[in-house]
């Protein structure tokens, strides 16, 4: 396995919005973290009470309409996946995440704002290697949802079918690099259906929700004015947040996760059953050898149309 160092943020890059289930407004501020750290959220307070969260999967408290995150007295962060897809798919190993509200902003729905504030920071490698947890065996979540053995990264085979016609059934693979969720994933929008809103709204969820950061169906057409950014956009976002649910696990994943009709809900169904059985997995660590630009390694700025790496110096 040959993946590079550990990579972190040069310094901190803050993004401004509203939560698309809260409505409340929030500030999100990433920035750069030790070796090994991996991602942790830290839940500030005007009092200096603040509560830190490592993302991993055991500290998934809630997967309904979003991914909760939290620890023994209740939720620290909701809706976690975006801001977790942008940094595991722009090759960030190591990185802390202060947000000063409840929920993670929406933004315009999709990770796009999250992999700007990445450029903004820029990206430095680490002294020591990446790890990896690299599947070993085919294991299946509750109902279908599978990861099994893949030689090459990580790669995700999705498919989605909805009762909405206009949605329909749609499918999308994903071979992970920085260069491919930039140009085919991170500007994929959350969707949902007019019909739905009501019921969410009385459950108190969508409450910031609004056609600036939601694609929206009736049962006959898209309400957007705007169109779709991807003629596939749904069945992107549900890759987008495979991506970011499925960064819980603490280090990239190595293997191919699928799924049909899948959810937050299946994603951690399917982790947890993985990291569950010590059997199905093996942590590996890169090879130090030559080094050379894989993986983290292109992540950068786009310029003129071309990829503009974001490094900076080599720091330990």
């Amino acid at each position: 396995m040959k993946f590079g160092r550990q990579t972190t943020l040069r310094s901190q890059a803050t993004v401004t919005g509203v939560g698309v289930h809260s409505g409340l407004p929030v500030n999100l501020t990433i920035g750069p973290a030790s070796l090994d750290a991996g991602f942790v959220f830290v839940r500030t307070a005007p009092d200096g009470c603040d509560r830190e969260v490592r993302a991993t999967a055991e500290q998934v408290i809630a997967t309904e309409f979003a991914t909760v995150l939290g620890d023994r007295d209740g939720p620290v962060v909701s809706t976690a996946e975006h801001v977790l897809a942008a940094l595991r798919g722009m090759g960030v190993d190591n990185a802390t995440i202060e947000i000063d509200g409840p929920e993670v902003p929406i933004m315009d729905g999709s990770a796009a704002a999250f992999v700007a504030a990445i450029d903004q920071a820029g990206i430095v490698t680490q002294s020591a290697a990446r790890r990896g947890i690299q599947v070993l065996q085919v294991v299946i979540g509750e109902s279908f949802g599978e990861l099994r053995p893949y030689g090459n990264g990580f790669r995700a085979e999705l498919e989605i079918d909805f009762a909405n016609p206009v949605i329909g059934r749609q499918s999308y693979v994903l071979d992970l690099s920085p260069e491919r969720f930039r140009r085919e994933i991170c500007r994929a929008r959350t969707f949902g259906c007019i019909s739905n809103v009501a019921q969410m709204w009385s459950a108190g969820f969508a409450l910031g929700a609004s056609f600036e950061n939601t694609v929206v169906f009736d049962d006959e057409r898209l309400l957007n004015t705007d169109g779709l950014r991807y003629a596939d956009e749904c069945v992107r976002h549900k890759v987008l947040d495979v991506i970011g649910d499925l960064a819980l696990a603490g280090l990239p994943l190595l293997g191919v996760f699928r799924s049909i009709r899948g959810g937050h809900k299946l994603n951690h169904a399917v982790l947890t059953a993985l990291l569950a059985d010590r059997t199905a997995y093996r942590v590996v660590e890169a090879e130090m050898g030559r080094r050379s630009r894989t993986y983290a390694e292109v992540a950068g700025g786009m310029v003129g149309g071309m990829i503009a790496p974001a490094y900076g110096p080599d720091v330990s």
